[in-house]
């Protein structure tokens, strides 16, 4: 018998994980960059989202207003570079949990606004608020997610190359 004989075949799972794990990464990467560009661009909008779910203490709205944008770029460049994958993904869990409990209380509150997630926000006019839609969004996201945290394994990551594993998966 040759080594090839006996040694285990790779299945299918095997070969394709990292390259999903990659999409998954990069769109969540694509995400947070698109969340944050439009927020960046207008600071004092992105306060007024904030404040629009009165849920934040007055004086930490221009802090969670200012800070978040920032907080996706850094986030996004972490994913991109595919550096502590797990931990990014569990980050992005945490940002998503505080997204999605952010509209049920504004949903339960009868409060009629934007959630501001990709820029603009603020108070709006009732029949232009689509909280099922928002939920339904973040559920996907929350999906994304959970994937890359179960399967945070990819190429092209500097996790590979810090466990001195090659860029590429290999079979």
């Amino acid at each position: 018998m040759t080594v090839e004989e006996t040694a285990p075949k790779a299945g299918a799972w095997t070969l394709i994980q990292p390259w999903v794990s990659l999409a998954v990464r990069l769109a969540m990467a694509i995400i947070l960059i698109a969340a944050a560009i439009p927020k960046a661009l207008d600071l004092d909008q992105s306060v007024y989202a904030v404040r629009a779910y009165r849920l934040v203490p007055d004086a930490l709205e221009p802090l969670v207003g200012v800070g978040l944008p920032f907080l996706e770029f850094a986030l996004a460049a972490v994913l991109l570079a595919g550096i502590f994958t797990r931990l990014s993904s569990i980050v992005w869990l945490l940002m998503m949990a505080g997204f999605v409990f952010g509209v049920a209380w504004a949903w339960a509150k009868g409060y009629n606004i934007d959630c501001g997630c990709f820029g603009g926000g603020g108070d709006v006019v009732g029949r232009q608020v689509n909280y099922p839609a928002h939920m339904a969004e973040r559920a996907g996201f929350i999906a994304l997610g959970l994937w890359l945290t179960i399967f945070p394994k990819t190429p092209f990551s500097l996790d590979a190359w810090m466990r001195g594993e090659p860029l590429l998966p290999t079979k």
